[in-house]
């Protein structure tokens, strides 16, 4: 069996920050397409994209709620990213979240008499196992299967979805919800401390930055660098001596486990409650964040950042200048274009 090499110990901070450039220079050259389409639709630009700024940064209250926004992106982005460098397309972060937030918000109904000492810290663990298990069950069918991870991440995603309409509407529906598909408000002793008075802004946003510096670490280390070979050619993981089928089931359970943390912060940090919509869209953000930041947590944070401020941004362009935020919705596919076009300029080059 031949000997696994381990990873530097140093970081390359300046490979780190290139990866910053592509993100911003995207993100400049989908907002001048934005652009144009406001001149071809006769609006002004300037003031379309003032409001934009100003609803995403124009007071401290302002930058909160994209900071708030930011979280979950930045926290799916993070989980996605794993199972994407280990070669398994893993895009089931909607549904791993919603199981999460099950899970979670369960626990929370159990033991809504315990101490939030005690309960907070177990949503988090059920948040993590109700996370963790859903994409385990995608993680086993392609390690003992060899079953096609984008179809049975989608079909998980559905089941999800259904399943937390069925809690919504039926079992734990909210007596008193004038008849909305949500669940009772969690105990407002489970409610997570806000870092901002005033704003949303609340203790998951430094549970998203732990996570951050947990991934760097995570690369840095050996089962991260295995995890690479493996992603890079199963073919020589299996010649160095690898378990490529147990290293594909673990990392499934660790990407379900964080995407379940970004549910966890939606419930206890802002919603309180089950809802039906709580991860709409939020799967496919997070892969766009993660493909735009290169799979890298540095360039992740950059461009969670970005859509974040975008899609605040965009409802007060809407309020202010009377802009469709559909808008936003070019903006952000013009941004995967040019991650796409850009991926295959640079792989043409390297062939």
């Amino acid at each position: 069996m031949a000997a696994i090499p381990k990873p530097a110990k140093s970081v390359n901070w300046r490979g780190a920050a290139a990866r910053v450039v592509p993100a911003a220079l995207s993100l400049a050259v989908a907002l001048l397409i934005g652009a144009l389409l406001l001149l071809l639709s006769g609006r002004n630009p300037v003031e379309a994209y003032s409001a934009l700024l100003a609803g995403a940064f124009g007071s401290p209250a302002r930058l909160a709620e994209t900071l708030v926004k930011m979280t979950p992106f930045l926290i799916l982005a993070i989980s996605v990213s794993i199972s994407f460098r280990c070669g398994v397309w893993n895009i089931g972060a909607e549904g791993q979240l919603i199981l999460g937030a099950i899970a979670s918000f369960t626990v929370a109904l159990l033991l809504k008499t315990w101490p939030a000492i005690i309960v907070l810290p177990l949503t988090l663990v059920a948040g993590i196992l109700g996370g963790a298990l859903w994409s385990g069950i995608a993680g086993v069918l392609k390690a003992r299967f060899n079953a096609n991870e984008v179809i049975t991440t989608s079909m998980l995603n559905f089941i999800a979805v259904y399943l937390l309409a069925y809690l919504v509407n039926g079992p734990l529906k909210d007596p008193e919800g004038f008849n909305f598909p949500q669940s009772p408000l969690i105990s407002e002793a489970f409610q997570l401390p806000r870092l901002l008075a005033g704003s949303r802004l609340n203790v998951a946003f430094l549970v998203a930055a732990v996570l951050v510096v947990v991934a760097l670490l995570f690369w840095r280390s050996t089962l991260g660098f295995r995890t690479e070979i493996v992603g890079a050619s199963r073919r020589v993981a299996t010649h160095a001596g690898l378990n490529v089928n147990r290293t594909i089931l673990l990392v499934s359970v660790i990407t379900g486990g964080v995407a379940g943390i970004a549910g966890w912060g939606e419930i206890f940090g802002i919603h309180y409650r089950l809802i039906d919509a709580i991860a709409v869209g939020m799967g496919s953000m997070a892969v766009v964040v993660a493909l735009l930041g290169e799979l890298h947590p540095l360039g992740m944070v950059v461009s969670a950042f970005l859509f974040a401020a975008l899609v605040v941004g965009g409802n007060a362009m809407e309020r202010g200048a009377a802009v469709p935020f559909a808008l936003v919705d070019v903006i952000q596919g013009s941004i995967i274009l040019l991650v796409l076009a850009r991926s295959f300029i640079f792989r043409g080059k390297r062939s």
